[in-house]
């Protein structure tokens, strides 16, 4: 299984609460705004991945999971 990740910029408030959960998976850019870690494959085994994207208040990231 491979996960997607997204990230909505026009929700996402800077909190950092996803970079502190996986900071594996997620950084914030120069404006604050969250980002992914250019590594694919370190993200989709980063225990802490679900996690993060429950500690987003505005629920602005989202994991679908792709078989293949």
């Amino acid at each position: 299984m491979d996960s997607g990740i997204a990230i909505d910029k026009d929700v996402c408030i800077g909190a950092g609460q996803c970079a502190l959960a996986a900071p594996g998976v997620f950084t914030q850019d120069d404006d604050g705004y969250s980002t992914l870690l250019p590594d694919p494959a370190r993200r989709a085994d980063d225990p802490m991945l679900r996690e993060a994207v429950r500690a987003c208040p505005v629920g602005a990231i989202t994991l679908t999971e792709r078989s293949g």
